[in-house]
């Protein structure tokens, strides 16, 4: 069980709630808790790292803004995009932070690849890109060897709120999602892809594959 990972589709879920529910997650697991992998969606927000900086909000106009306890700085969520927390004992699976975050670009290179999409990670500013476009942000928590918060991958959304923002503390970065690099996909249609990447990679023998069975409020 220790090295199977637990999927829960949530749908589309506020951040906060989802948020409060990672970190009692946290604070509730033990050692012979099995790691989780959350795929959802948010409505419309911008979230601000622990030490993010509010002059890269450039126009939230009518976008809540909220300030989170990951690290980096400010990203957009919205529907569209594909949003996974992974709650993984790194002490457990005796890995790093930089592994960890290393790990998951991987994954989600590994992905956008088998679409024909020629994605990159960027070890200088953490992410994955398409030709200099901001495809995936990362930002995590570290919190009694566990992690939690994750990735954002852009599917088919409104890209316009990336504007009004410096995509993670960056001026003027370019962002893009699957549909404007190969056409029609949907988050449904990239989540198992997701799951079985992130499996490879990580070499997770057996996921329990997604389902709806966690209640956010």
């Amino acid at each position: 069980m220790l090295n199977t990972l637990v999927v829960k589709a949530l749908g589309c879920q506020p951040y906060k709630g989802v948020w409060s529910q990672m970190r009692a997650f946290t604070d509730q697991r033990t050692h012979n808790t099995a790691d989780e992998l959350w795929l959802l969606e948010h409505p419309p927000v911008y979230t601000l790292g622990q030490a993010g900086k509010e002059a890269h909000i450039l126009d939230a106009g009518d976008i809540e803004v909220v300030h989170s306890d990951r690290g980096g700085q400010v990203t957009y969520h919205g529907p569209g995009q594909l949003v996974g927390y992974l709650l993984v004992d790194i002490k457990r699976r005796q890995i790093g932070v930089k592994q960890l975050v290393s790990q998951i670009e991987q994954a989600l290179v590994g992905l956008l690849q088998s679409l024909d999409i020629d994605a990159v990670a960027d070890p200088a500013a953490h992410g994955v890109y398409v030709s200099g476009r901001k495809i995936a942000a990362l930002g995590l928590r570290v919190r009694k060897n566990c992690t939690y918060h994750g990735f954002s991958l852009n599917v088919d959304m409104d890209l316009e709120p990336f504007t009004r923002i410096n995509p993670c503390g960056f001026a003027g970065l370019e962002v893009t999602d699957i549909v404007s690099e190969v056409g029609n996909f949907k988050v449904q249609s990239i989540q198992d892809r997701v799951v079985g990447h992130v499996q490879d990679v990580f070499g997770y023998t057996a996921p329990l594959h997604p389902k709806k069975n966690i209640a956010v409020s």
